[in-house]
């Protein structure tokens, strides 16, 4: 199941159970972070609807961020029940895997982009939007302090507090520069529309300095060769992009230059098969100067390479104010942990799976009805969807090893081959299910799971070279 499915699923769930009279606030985020119903493992005490002949007062659920994972959960939220209010210093939705495609001129930006307020409209929710920064979270409080995005009002003074009885956090991730000197002041971004406007601007200035009759060979050599930091999807998608855009439109567009566009090199991957791209892996950047990347290998040492234009796409780290080096912790129900009715969502979270040994003898009791002191297979499967539910990686561990049924994974602790005949003990079901949590990993960001090649342990990146000929 693909991160992005799953941040989807989550909201929505979420979005499903959230503040539900009657239900634990810790199993109704338990669906949300497996995707399938309630269970009876409830770890908190149940929220009783309030005894009133007149109707309560609405709760108060405060979404930050309009990326993704704010959406997918306000999509499904229904917002008759609840006072809903999103902050965010971006009004608008982003379809950002067609940002490589913004670049060049391929997508137009408005075609990527859905005002919020007009996603609200389309789907008749009553909710309230802020186009203002959130910049201070007080959850002893339930309050958040904010700063207006557009300026600030008629006394000077653009901060106010909102107050919440839930809180989504959803506010995505940053670019990560590994610290390297030169990123920040020289490298371009694709993170955000307007990152793909500057670029596409960048690539034309370049072409028209190079057109100027006073530029020498070199420096015209060096104005159109563009640097690609990082192989993950976003810096190939938009590699394939501005190859395109070069050969199809500029070259057409700017005859001083054609010359230039002759056949260098073939693209060194398999799967990339395009003329003009230079790979170059196992290199980690050093450092980025006003017209040259500095970076290292074992093999080749370290090598300087010009640019005209240089775009990072090297992964995202999460904001710097956020004392975990991952993510905001939450636990299996998505809620942040240490602070409650707080609840983190998308890039800026990651998901503390509860390991399924720490309950195994739990799990033992309930399914042993009987009190026999044994499971028949038909007990354990009783319980086997609420195993998959609460333990999402019982069911990824059979998948991995292709056990098809229950069976087969009980059959390797005990080597019995009639099923009808077999029973487990605590012992062998503790044996049965011993390797089930090294399914367990903590779910990272989108863009790292995509962008594997490039956040390595040593922080060695792909570096895409798209450049004329000498």
């Amino acid at each position: 199941m693909g991160f992005f499915f799953f941040t989807s699923r989550a909201a929505a769930r979420l979005a499903e159970g959230i503040g539900r009279p009657g239900v634990s606030t810790a199993a109704l985020l338990l669906t949300a972070a497996s995707g399938g119903g309630l269970v009876a493992y409830a770890e908190s005490a149940a929220e009783t609807a309030p005894e009133s002949s007149q109707n309560p007062p609405k709760k108060k659920v405060l979404v930050l961020g309009t990326g993704w994972a704010g959406t997918s959960f306000l999509r499904d939220l229904d917002c008759s029940r609840y006072e809903v209010k999103v902050v965010s210093p971006r009004n608008y939705f982003a379809f950002t895997p067609l940002l490589p495609s913004v670049t060049c001129g391929t997508v137009e930006p408005r075609s990527i982009i859905e005002p919020i307020r007009r996603m609200f409209e389309k789907k008749n929710k009553d909710v309230t939007f802020y186009e203002v920064e959130c910049f201070k979270i007080d959850a002893s409080k339930k309050i958040v302090h904010c700063c207006s995005a557009v300026g600030t009002n008629l006394d000077g003074n653009g901060d106010f507090m909102l107050d919440y009885d839930y809180l989504v956090v959803a506010l995505g991730a940053t670019v990560n520069t590994f610290n390297t000197p030169g990123v920040m002041e020289h490298c371009y971004f694709l993170k955000e529309v307007e990152d793909a406007q500057k670029i596409r601007r960048s690539v034309l200035d370049c072409f028209e300095k190079a057109s100027l009759p006073n530029i020498s060979e070199e420096e015209k050599w060096k104005t159109l060769h563009f640097v690609i930091i990082g192989g993950g999807p976003t810096g190939v998608e938009f590699a394939a992009e501005l190859h395109d855009f070069i050969v199809e439109d500029l070259v057409k567009l700017y005859p001083a230059v054609q010359k230039f566009d002759k056949r260098i090199t073939a693209f060194a991957e398999e799967k990339f098969q395009r003329d003009g791209i230079e790979v170059s892996t196992g290199f980690r950047v050093v450092k980025v100067s006003d017209d040259m990347v500095t970076m290292k290998s074992k093999i080749a040492g370290e090598v300087s390479v010009p640019y005209g234009m240089a775009v990072w796409s090297a992964g995202i780290v999460f904001v710097l104010e956020q004392t975990n080096r991952r993510a905001l912790a939450t636990n299996e129900w998505l809620r942040v942990r240490e602070c409650d009715s707080v609840y983190a969502i998308g890039d800026c979270a990651t998901v503390n799976q509860r390991k399924i040994m720490d309950d195994i003898s739990m799990i033992f009791k309930v399914a042993d009805k009987d009190n026999s002191g044994t499971l028949t297979l038909k007990e354990i499967r009783d319980v086997l969807e609420d195993i998959f539910i609460r333990y999402p990686q019982v069911e990824l561990y059979m998948k991995n090893m292709h056990m098809l049924d229950i069976e087969d994974l009980i059959k390797g602790a005990i080597g019995d081959s009639h099923k009808d005949s077999m029973v487990v003990d605590i012992e062998q079901f503790k044996k049965a299910l011993s390797h089930v949590d090294s399914q367990v990993k903590s779910a990272p960001a989108t863009a790292q799971v995509l962008s594997v090649s490039i956040c390595t342990t040593k922080m060695t990146q792909t570096l895409l070279c798209l450049r004329t000929a000498k």
